[in-house]
């Protein structure tokens, strides 16, 4: 049995993904970019439709009837990467056209995704918006926002190692009264879930993600440029002269390494902060630091982002070669080659210390769960690394989905196009085993059966 479903905000077709590996079919698709558009179709043979706002002014006619409706809607307003402007910037109402949705058509579960930070302190008037507006509409939701990441996933269960914090709005039709008077219902996940005893330090990109090097087609394009690679190298001589000094939590700043430094008294409370905490770790470590400054002189001339390492690789090798790195306007990252840090839509893709280049879009691809056979077709590869750093990731949300379905069967049951949700769901595998669709002058989809994260 299949269930029906409506993919909002869809990008590249993440929800898709994982709503038709657990059995769904999509009624209607709604991407207003488009470049991610243009992928979905190639991938799903779905042409999404354009603006939401379009959709929702006559959600009767040009909406069809549907058990799921699934969105990431725009997650810059509520981003601490952006301007966190929330609500009062048009992107951060986009949840109201999906209010206007589900008003007329009441579909049995609504599944929402966005950054934590929608839940944080700064947006608390939004949250509390976001959550009247569903119990208003009719779904039962709780207060406390579900925060998940696809690496507290064991890899069996569709999970991948990249560290994704996502909150997770889930809701069952239960009316406007019982949504009201339910509101103690427990989020159906939490940073703190754990999963089959599965812990994440278990991950391994190297096994788990990254592609054999004799099999990258036209590798030496992810190779370090030589400025790059002097960055490192720098940067490396740094953390075999303070091989026996414990490295802080905070990010390093070399341009406070010196007898003369001070902190700049007209920089905001946390950055100052940080720049003291840099003045005494140069005091404290005087003698390695001035003879690594001495013997790099090239530091200087870095671009001022580069002067600057953020070690969160604790007890790894004191070598960046053997790190995942990522080379952000804050500074050099560097961690463990255990799990990656959260794509992002921006230019800082992850690079692979131990082979000097960074990750391909295919693994970038299986970070996010999406199987091998996804096809970018011959799109710039930066807008391939966008189009994944905006996505959902397909295990988190698949994992998400079906545990709230298998808890709440009783209520959706009841509902029209509930049993068929249930019944799917209940028989889906426990991975998300991605369909790979046919074109649609090829027939009916097949399936395909593929490791969850594309191995």
């Amino acid at each position: 049995m299949t269930f029906t479903f409506v993919d909002l905000f869809a990008g590249i077709g993440g929800f898709h993904a994982a709503l038709s590996a657990a059995g769904g079919h999509a009624v209607l698709a709604s991407e207003v970019d488009s470049a991610p558009a243009a992928t979905y179709t190639r991938n799903w043979g779905l042409a999404p439709a354009g603006d939401v706002t379009l959709l929702a002014a006559d959600p009767q006619r040009l909406v069809p009837e549907h058990a799921v409706l699934a969105g990431g809607f725009p997650c810059q307003p509520f981003s601490k990467s952006g301007h966190q402007r929330g609500m009062s910037e048009l992107r951060g109402r986009m949840v109201n056209e999906v209010l206007r949705i589900l008003e007329v058509h009441k579909p049995p579960v609504v599944m929402l995704e966005n950054v934590r930070n929608i839940a944080g302190p700064r947006q608390g008037e939004v949250w509390k918006a976001v959550v009247s507006g569903l119990r208003d509409a009719g779904y039962r939701v709780p207060s406390v926002p579900a925060v998940f990441s696809p690496h507290l996933l064991p890899p069996d269960r569709g999970g991948a190692p990249q560290v994704r914090e996502r909150v997770y709005i889930m809701g069952t039709f239960v009316g406007r009264e019982r949504a009201w008077n339910e509101t103690s219902i427990e989020p159906i996940v939490t940073p703190r879930t754990r999963v089959d005893d599965w812990t994440p330090d278990r991950w391994d990109l190297q096994r788990d993600v990254l592609e054999p090097e004799h099999a990258i087609a036209n590798r030496d394009r992810y190779l370090l440029s030589r400025e790059e690679r002097d960055w490192i190298r720098v940067w490396n001589d740094f953390l075999h002269r303070t091989r026996d000094v414990k490295l802080p939590g905070f990010p390093l700043w070399s341009s406070f390494w010196g007898d003369e430094a001070v902190v700049d008294a007209t920089a905001p409370d946390w950055k100052q902060a940080f720049e003291a905490k840099n003045i005494a770790f140069y005091k404290a470590n005087r003698r390695a630091i001035v003879a690594w400054l001495k013997s790099n002189p090239e530091l200087r001339s870095f671009p001022a982002s580069r002067q600057k390492l953020e070690w969160q690789a604790q007890d790894a090798p004191r070598d960046l070669r053997s790190c995942l790195l990522h080379l952000r306007p804050s500074g050099i990252r560097a961690k463990k080659l255990s799990y990656a840090p959260a794509l992002v839509a921006m230019a800082q893709t992850p690079v692979v210390g131990p082979w000097g280049r960074r990750m391909t879009p295919r693994e970038a691809a299986r970070l996010q769960g999406f199987p091998d056979w996804f096809d970018f077709g011959d799109q710039r590869e930066a807008l391939t690394y966008k189009q994944l750093g905006n996505a959902v990731n397909v295990g988190a949300v698949y994992f998400v989905l079906r545990e709230h379905v298998l808890r709440d069967r009783a209520d959706l049951e009841d509902l029209p196009l509930g049993h068929a949700l249930v019944d799917a769901i209940a028989n889906s595998p426990v991975a998300p085993l991605v369909p790979k669709p046919l074109h649609a002058t090829e027939g009916q989809l097949v399936q395909q059966v593929l490791d969850p994260v594309g191995g």
